[in-house]
């Protein structure tokens, strides 16, 4: 019988010839894409999945999709029926008895990916139907869909599947033409979060596979494409290079990262490593993957612990202070030739770094900043190897952050024969290299234009959200208000002065497991008395990875996260908590710090960038879009004047930013 050519699907062909092709033939064309062996719970629920759905779709034309490949999720729809008005998307789980939350949201969120991501579907109905096969309660029949076309899931037994199906024909809109052939061939198009681009790298999918394409977005392939030439080339001729990536806040530079390392994995020689200082990243980021890995080792008959799993994960993914005292330690050189370093701004100065090893290491007399460190370690190799410095800009949030200048002034003193390759925006204000221009006018310097992200593929709704948050707080509120109105149709951001409005306008948006959570600055000390404590200490891996139900989630909305524990890291949705320690007055921002019990003012010029900074981050975590809530404050309590707040509120508002 005739299928369609759909490479993303184990099987594909019109409703008609499905039905009427042998079941031994259909299990045979499953069983030739599934990368693992059939064992026999996999063919019986194929073969209940098969006959369940030749029932449901009798009389109905259109084309059906078995084992759908959705590579940002890392998983596999059972069922996709395309008709000429609606997709329908059926998840099996065959001998379940009732609905589960995770299932439920599973397949909430296949239809949510495919909306978003799909280009064939995006002005399309698509209905999600789960069917736990034994259950014994009637269907769940609400189908009221989301402004973008998206249901609720339906949830209905095998024997009610037939009923449920032509429910959701009969009430989505009519007057599309959905054509099976063109929509196989629509591409995929996805933005991942950086957890989900994590395990799908790991997985070994390319970076062309899970990040969208985008004519006016800089690839992310072409990026790593080149940082892998260019490590190629220094293999190739024995030199020892350093390549500085930069990119807008969200715009992949952690993606380029871990695809250069993910490819280089077990290569070797010329194995990689993926270094971060960044604790809770490193953290959230090891146990996705090992979570992520043991389930599919498992999946596919393995009985592998998780023990052994994490300990590939964590020789793969290191802490840059780990690896920093292991060069303190060791005489020879580390075992990686390629060595990424994330967050490569972020590293410490010389005074710093003198200052904690005194403390902490006992080591006296050190005066080397944490970039020379590293490089001494990494140039203890006699053969060659390579550097990536993944560099963002308006990043630094803490003290010691020396920024990139020590990075180019420990490559003039001390390794002068090092190769530069340098992003031309290296050199731009938000970079702060200042007085260590003088590296890039070195004959050894070569700047590449494809070493630069230029565009945030963080939200996959508007990538202008970068842009929008400069312009607030560089206090440009024309421009502000320009670019709000052209992100807001597809970026909601709202603003309000009740907590519980906050959470209530999050709860209602987030759908499927998309994650949300409250986040406020560190030194918003005084939100405790509207219920936001940051002196809370969070468990980021619990905050970022557990299920939606768990407290410690960051979905209960209980705890709030610091710029320090969500840099680096994405919500879908973000409740931005706004204290007194940055307001908006006439003369613009004001900085400062709430010191035993009443508020000072910040003097020192590197402390107020931080905290700006810190307000940055907080505002580019949410890839859907964020509510900000600022206290009304209390005028009996003078560490809460209304004054405080109300210059913010008025500002925003000002900018367009609607109320709730």
């Amino acid at each position: 019988m005739p299928r369609l050519a759909v490479q993303s699907a184990y099987y594909a062909s019109t409703i008609t010839d499905f039905i009427n092709e042998s079941a031994d033939a259909l299990i045979g064309a499953l069983a030739s894409k599934h990368p693992f062996a059939l064992d026999a719970t996999q063919r019986d629920a194929w073969l209940a999945e098969v006959s369940i759905l030749r029932t449901a779709l009798q009389s109905i034309d259109g084309a059906v999709l078995l084992e759908f490949d959705v590579p940002r999720i890392g998983s596999r729809i059972d069922a996709v029926v395309l008709t000429a008005s609606a997709i329908i998307v059926i998840e099996f789980k065959v001998g379940e008895t009732r609905v589960n939350t995770h299932d439920f949201n599973q397949a909430w969120d296949y239809a949510l990916d495919l909306k978003n991501f799909h280009l064939g579907s995006h002005g399309v109905p698509i209905v999600p139907i789960l069917v736990p096969t034994d259950m014994a309660t009637a269907p769940v029949m609400r189908t009221a869909p989301a402004a973008d076309g998206v249901f609720r899931p339906l949830c209905c037994n095998s024997d009610m599947l037939v009923e449920t199906v032509r429910h959701a024909l009969e009430v989505v809109p009519h007057g599309i033409t959905l054509d099976p052939v063109a929509w196989a061939r629509a591409p995929y198009k996805p933005t991942p979060s950086i957890v989900e681009a994590a395990q799908a790298l790991y997985a070994r999918h390319s970076v062309e596979s899970i990040a969208r394409h985008d004519a006016g977005a800089q690839n992310l392939a072409v990026t790593s494409t080149r940082v892998q030439e260019i490590v190629e080339l220094a293999r190739a001729e024995h030199r020892k290079a350093i390549v500085f990536v930069t990119g807008v806040p969200g715009a992949g530079k952690t993606l380029v990262g871990l695809n250069v390392a993910t490819v280089r994995r077990d290569a070797g020689a010329t194995h990689a490593v993926y270094l971060s200082g960044n604790g809770p990243l490193v953290s959230v980021l090891r146990e996705a993957l090992t979570r992520d890995e043991v389930a599919r080792l498992r999946a596919g008959g393995s009985k592998t612990r998780k023990g052994v799993v994490q300990q590939s994960v964590k020789s793969f993914i290191q802490n840059v202070h780990h690896f920093r005292d292991a060069g303190l330690n060791e005489d020879g050189p580390p075992a990686d030739h390629v060595v990424i370093f994330d967050e490569a701004q972020r590293a410490w100065n010389r005074e710093m770094t003198a200052d904690f090893m005194k403390r902490k290491k006992g080591k006296e007399g050190l005066s080397e900043s944490e970039p020379e460190m590293l490089l001494a370690y990494v140039d203890r190799h006699t053969d060659w190897a390579v550097v990536v410095c993944l560099v963002g800009g308006g990043q630094e949030i803490n003290r010691g952050e020396g920024g990139i200048s020590e990075w180019l002034d420990a490559l003039s003193a001390r390794f002068p024969s090092w190769q530069v390759f340098i992003s031309p925006n290296l050199f731009d204000s938000e970079y702060g290299v200042g007085r260590a221009l003088k590296a890039s006018e070195r004959s050894t310097a070569v700047p590449d234009a494809r070493l630069h992200l230029a565009v945030s593929m963080r939200s996959f709704r508007t990538e202008h959200l970068s842009r929008f948050v400069k312009a607030v707080l560089d206090c440009e509120a024309s421009e502000a208000q320009e670019l709000f109105r052209a992100l807001n149709s597809r970026y909601p951001i709202a603003i309000t002065r009740d907590l519980t409005r906050a959470k209530d306008w999050i709860r209602s948006r987030a759908r499927g497991s998309e994650r949300y959570g409250l986040i406020a600055s560190s030194g918003a000390q005084r939100l405790k008395a509207a219920c936001i404590d940051v002196r809370v200490k969070i468990d980021p891996v619990k905050w970022f990875l557990n299920d939606l139900d768990d407290v410690r989630s960051s979905c209960s909305l209980e705890d709030p996260a610091t710029e320090f524990q969500v840099q680096g890291l994405e919500l879908d949705w973000a409740c931005v908590g706004w204290d007194a320690d940055f307001r908006f007055a006439p003369t613009g921002w004001t900085c400062h710090s709430f010191v035993g019990s009443r508020w000072q003012a910040m003097k020192k010029p590197d402390r107020r960038r931080y905290l700006l900074n810190a307000y940055r981050v907080l505002m580019t975590r949410a890839r859907q879009g964020m509510v900000i809530f600022v206290p009304r404050g209390n005028a009996e309590d003078p560490t809460r004047v209304p004054l405080y707040y109300d210059g913010t509120f008025d500002y925003l508002k000002g900018l367009g930013v609607p109320e709730v």
